[in-house]
């Protein structure tokens, strides 16, 4: 006799969905857009770097010192840095996803400014593709 299978088992669905960050509205329904499975883990992982320690109200435990990194002269120390602080806070805040690897560089351009260009390669849990998203970070 063949065991019997949870029909939430057999069809488990792993979706995700969040508000998009432009807020805009759907012209169809005039309600906020969204952004669902990759790009909202994609959105996620750029928020939780880019947030400061105590800028979401009642939660003052998450963010992180990214930003507050850019003001400090750029060097291989500082670089690595950087590196750290993104790759503990994508660990330590998004559970949906595994850090595969975290590269930071400085274009030649930025001596003055500042800016710097960061690669995050992660993987969804439970699936075995490897997602990337490259962002830039300037101080404000």
């Amino acid at each position: 006799m063949p065991a019997y299978r949870f029909r939430s088992e057999k069809f488990f669905s792993r979706a995700f969905k969040d508000f998009a960050i432009s807020f805009k509205a759907n012209p169809n329904t005039k309600d906020f857009s969204s952004v669902s499975n990759d790009n909202a883990i994609k959105q996620s992982v750029r928020n939780l770097v880019l947030t400061n320690f105590g800028e979401r109200p009642f939660q003052n435990e998450i963010g992180s010192r990214v930003t507050q990194m850019l003001f400090e002269p750029f060097d291989v120390f500082l670089q690595e840095d950087l590196r750290d602080e993104i790759r503990n806070t994508i660990e330590r805040l998004e559970p949906r996803v595994e850090t595969v690897s975290v590269v930071v560089s400085s274009p030649e351009s930025s001596s003055i400014t500042n800016d710097v260009d960061v690669s995050v390669e992660y993987k969804i849990v439970g699936q075995s593709q490897v997602q990337n998203i490259e962002f830039l970070l300037e101080r404000t």
